[in-house]
């Protein structure tokens, strides 16, 4: 569709050198076309441009001093893409990988994600190029204090409301809003996942892993198969993949793999996941340590890879999990996990497939449930804090679970009812991307030229 295409090339050129961010539009705006067609009010309202732009991009630099007294300068970020819903709303990540490219694709996302659970909040992102791996805890808090000094003057309970992502954990969003807390002289709901003792939710450490698998059985259910006895594979070792394969356990499946940025361990008998704790959550240690327990495993370290994709991937599964971060699965791993009998793959990271994977799999006949639906557990768990802050009540770890389980058969139901009303049922890409955008765009255009 030419004006799909022709917005897309114009972003290119407006926003050069973005690469993660034109997947991400791309993604959403090719899926978009049946919607467009019955609906030429949004080509003559102009919304593909307006929804493609952030509302506000903000940048700024964070000096801080390391503990041999050296002083040291990262980039930090917040993108408030869209508050046509709600307040933004979206994570911080502190990786070295960060640039305005990765915190704008997943700035898109979550305006998305964030429709499909059907809550009143809008969509944003944040961070810094700053690794918080190796550093003590003296030197994290200072660069914590030195970013919301920046940070504490773009948000509110009802403006902006950050979260956690990779490497921003309970300890960085602590230091954070201290410094919040400090500044703005105010006790209240600017930050979620926070520790339970000042102000935070049960369930949201859990909430993306647990969701996501919630959602993969409602997803399996609809093609007649369940997750109980199924071999799964899982990538990452992080809360969204401990968590992913602590439900699944529940759940009746069996993890047989995870990873980290180091290399990937394959336990065919199952992973023993209260040793993945004990190493990540406890001793910042690496997954080789894994070996010291369980001699019978098996660690392959990054160097002895595949030249075509992640070790994680090559084993014989029934259903597959990205849990680490985007872009981590190629087409090449596709094809195995194909060959292997994968019957199903559900993201819990975000765009963790490259283009030329997703293709693969849209080509295929396997269950697939997209990150912007499947993932989104986190963020709805988010939202119930800040519901929780807002009345100054706690709810249970039952009552906030219920509630995660429902918006999860919620989101899922929502984007198939739409794949099937527009002639592709089991589509839910497509039903996802109609579903989230639809909701967005008519509030955007309800609110006037904004």
């Amino acid at each position: 569709m030419t004006y799909i295409h022709d917005t897309i090339e114009e972003l290119k050129q407006t926003s050069p050198a973005q690469t993660e961010f034109y997947q991400a539009v791309e993604d959403v705006l090719e899926s978009l076309e049946p919607l467009l067609e019955q609906n030429p009010h949004y080509r003559e309202q102009a919304i593909l441009a307006r929804i493609v732009e952030p509302e506000r991009q903000i940048m700024f630099r964070v000096p801080w001093m390391d503990d041999e007294g050296r002083v040291q300068v990262n980039k930090g970020y917040r993108i408030e893409f869209n508050s046509a819903l709600g307040p933004y709303k979206g994570g911080l990540r502190f990786h070295p990988s960060v640039n305005g490219s990765i915190i704008k694709f997943l700035g898109f996302e979550q305006i998305f994600k964030n429709a499909l659970t059907g809550l009143p909040i809008g969509g944003g992102k944040g961070g810094a190029n700053f690794n918080p791996k190796g550093k003590s805890n003296a030197e994290i808090m200072r660069f914590c204090q030195s970013f919301m000094s920046e940070l504490f003057r773009h948000i509110g309970p009802t403006t902006d409301v950050p979260a956690g992502d990779i490497g921003v954990g309970t300890r960085e969003l602590g230091y954070l809003f201290g410094q919040y807390k400090r500044l703005a002289n105010q006790f209240d709901g600017v930050l979620t996942g926070k520790g339970l003792a000042w102000g935070g939710s049960f369930v949201r450490k859990e909430a993306t892993g647990y969701g996501c698998v919630y959602f993969a059985n409602y997803m399996l259910a609809d093609r007649d198969h369940d997750l109980k006895d199924k071999r799964c594979a899982v990538s990452g070792s992080g809360n969204v993949a401990i968590y992913t394969m602590q439900k699944l356990y529940e759940l009746g499946a069996k993890p047989i793999t995870c990873s980290d940025s180091s290399g990937t361990i394959y336990h065919q008998e199952g992973i023993d996941l209260d040793l993945v704790k004990q190493l990540k959550e406890q001793r910042n240690e690496r997954l080789e340590k894994y070996l010291e327990t369980h001699s019978t495993a098996v660690y392959t370290p990054r160097e002895d890879y595949p030249s075509d994709g992640h070790q994680v991937w090559r084993y014989e599964v029934d259903l597959a999990f990205p849990c680490a971060t985007q872009n981590e699965v190629t087409r090449a791993d596709i094809e195995c996990l194909l060959e292997n009998g994968c019957i199903a793959i559900t993201e819990g990271a975000n765009m963790p497939l490259t283009e030329s994977a997703f293709d693969t799999v849209q080509e295929s006949q396997i269950a697939y449930g997209p990150g912007k639906a499947s993932n989104a557990g986190g963020v709805a768990t988010s939202q119930l804090e800040m519901a929780q802050n807002a009345s100054m009540q706690r709810w249970t770890f039952e009552q906030v679970d219920e509630r995660l389980q429902q918006v999860m058969k919620t989101i899922y139901k929502d984007i198939s009812r739409t794949a099937e009303e527009f002639g592709k049922p089991g589509q839910l890409v497509l039903g996802a991307n109609i579903a989230g955008f639809r909701k967005v765009a008519d509030a955007m255009l309800e609110q006037g030229l904004v």
